[in-house]
């Protein structure tokens, strides 16, 4: 087939560092360049594939010096450029949200949206009752609850390259890690807390992002100073250094406070053979397999209890269940029947 990935412009595709949407549209390209398809994926210039690569803008828009830039309009020009070459294509799969919509609603039945985002916002609903021809695919179940009348076609979980990530062969376990961005919504607070209490130290690899800066100089860095174990703010890491990061750790704290659409760093850690102490909020329910992969909890006593049983699961079971359920060919299978029957102009739902 041939499939158009298109991918939003905030960070290359694969992301240099934070990033997970990208890093998806990222795994998922390579899988279907794999399997046999002709795929061209629209991302910005500085982005690295096997598949046919159309650019826009040279480089991505998080990590572009310029003071003044506009996300809309760097967005806008890319779609006009591939809705003038739409006919080329088989399959239109889009994971930037809402602006394709007005943009494709005469071509709605080449086009599936991927929407990577929570979707409880007040002004969601009328936008897809409003454009209610296009597919559009879950990456959890519980994703969908806002909005349960909506044209989901299938729920597909994230996948990952099986070799991307692997554990150390003799992890040290002596720490908790933090991964990923440091916002309220994230529980780092939660995460310091819990360390704090089970008496192991910490570590915080994480993006802090102009709008959570507040957030950390005023909340987070006083409790980092404060904290009465070791608590090490490390930043922002790349692929390179996540197996070491990840892979040492006794657990991974993904102390959430809000509806979690995935969770990409769950899974990085399970091909770590790390095990994961999460929230349960979100799709986070869907992702640990409970008592296997590690702890679904609603509390911070039960968070502490989790992380010393957490030491004690097998890390290559972690690793087996990771490879069982969240591998990028896997992903890729599911998206490539999903296209199939796009291509067949069967435009019923599927089953998840």
């Amino acid at each position: 087939m041939r499939i158009a990935q298109i991918a939003p412009l905030f960070e290359s595709v694969p992301p240099r560092l934070y990033g997970g949407t990208e890093r998806i549209v990222s795994y998922l390209t390579e899988a279907l360049v794999a399997r046999g398809h002709h795929v061209t994926l629209f991302a910005s210039g500085d982005s690295v594939t096997s598949a046919n690569l159309t650019s826009f803008r040279d480089t991505a828009l998080r990590l572009d010096p310029a003071p003044l830039k506009s996300p809309v309009a760097a967005h806008l020009s890319m779609l006009q450029g591939i809705r003038e070459r739409a006919a080329e294509f088989d399959v239109l799969h889009f994971h930037i949200d809402l602006l394709p919509l007005p943009l494709f609603a005469d071509v709605a039945h080449k086009c599936v949206h991927t929407l990577h985002g929570r979707q409880d916002k007040q002004d969601l609903p009328q936008v897809y009752r409003r454009w209610s021809g296009y597919p559009l695919v879950s990456i959890s179940d519980r994703q969908r609850r806002p909005m349960p009348w909506a044209n989901w076609w299938r729920t597909i979980p994230h996948g990952m390259p099986l070799d991307l990530l692997t554990p150390p062969a003799l992890p040290h376990g002596d720490y908790l890690a933090f991964l990923g961005r440091i916002s309220p919504e994230k529980g780092p607070d939660r995460a310091i807390e819990i360390a704090r209490r089970s008496g192991l130290p910490l570590k915080v690899a994480a993006k802090v992002g102009e709008a959570d800066e507040r957030y950390f100089r005023e909340t987070i860095e006083p409790m980092l100073a404060s904290a009465d174990v070791e608590v090490e703010f490390v930043g922002e890491i790349g692929d390179a250094e996540k197996p070491g990061f990840l892979g040492n750790a006794a657990a991974l704290l993904f102390p959430i406070d809000w509806p979690e659409p995935f969770g990409l760093v769950m899974i990085e850690a399970m091909a770590c053979g790390t095990p994961v102490v999460a929230w349960r909020e979100g799709s986070v329910p869907e992702v640990v397999d409970d008592g296997v992969t590690g702890f679904v909890v609603d509390s911070i006593e039960r968070a502490v209890d989790a992380v010393r049983e957490a030491r004690a699961l097998d890390r290559h079971a972690v690793r087996r269940r990771f490879e069982e359920r969240f591998g990028a060919d896997r992903m890729a299978a599911d998206y490539e029947a999903l296209y199939i029957r796009m291509v067949e102009g069967k435009p019923q739902r599927m089953k998840a």
